[in-house]
């Protein structure tokens, strides 16, 4: 997979080490080229420029890149970068950093944004899950379908605890993706139980979400949403 990620500041430079570790091609943009910079990520490409601007694009390459990332400190920036990504170089897939959560309403569609990362939001997240047994966590937002990633640490006086993940009849449009337990994670069958205290991961629909938190946790209605769209 070619990648090619503006701002090769801590989160685009750590982002790009990941993904090379992972055996994928990485481009990095930005004004900052200097030896101390580029010693940051050394396998990546690199090219100084202003991801702002379609001759850089061009420069870079977009028209054969998989995913563009928007990874600099100016939100500004990163909308612009995705729909240029998105109009100019009709790129696949899209993903922005969201510096301000005030601005997380325009990092959609309308703006070539197919992900949009808010660090402050999922750190937040973070520390409600961290936090919270009984009540639902959204976890993350996926823009582009409108589902979500939620957690729910399941209590002990759930009324499901020591059942089998098949015999529960979960609400239309949700699917249990993962079990945590005792800091393990486990890909869910059929014939696993819950057990207290089990943070279970789910996609599903905002409008659901509070019709699975009544089912697995009655009693628990102070659902935190935490990644609003």
């Amino acid at each position: 997979m070619r990648v090619v990620i503006a701002g090769a500041g801590s989160v685009g430079t750590s982002i790009a080490r990941e993904l090379i570790r992972n055996d994928h091609q990485v481009l990095l943009i930005d004004k900052d080229t200097s030896p101390a910079r580029v010693a940051t990520a050394p396998k990546a490409a690199w090219l100084q420029a202003d991801a702002c601007e379609i001759s850089a694009l061009e420069e870079a390459g977009l028209a054969t890149c998989d995913v563009v990332v928007g990874a600099t400190g100016d939100d500004k920036v990163n909308l612009v970068l995705s729909l240029l990504a998105k109009t100019e170089f009709a790129v696949p897939r899209t993903v922005a950093r969201v510096n301000n959560p005030r601005n997380e309403w325009m990092f959609d569609e309308s703006w070539g944004v197919d992900v949009a990362v808010s660090t402050p939001r999922l750190m937040t997240a973070l520390i409600e899950e961290a936090v919270s047994v009984g009540d639902l966590v959204r976890i993350f937002t996926f823009h582009k379908g409108g589902a979500t990633m939620v957690e729910l640490t399941l209590p002990v006086d759930s009324p499901y605890v020591g059942a089998r993940v098949g015999d529960v009849a979960l609400p239309d449009d949700t699917v249990l993706v993962g079990i945590i337990r005792e800091q393990r994670p486990i890909a869910p069958t059929p014939d696993d139980t819950f057990e207290p205290h089990d943070e279970l991961l789910f996609i599903t629909t905002p409008e659901i979400e509070l019709d699975l938190e009544n089912l697995l946790s009655p009693g628990h209605h102070t659902k935190r949403e935490v990644d609003d769209s």
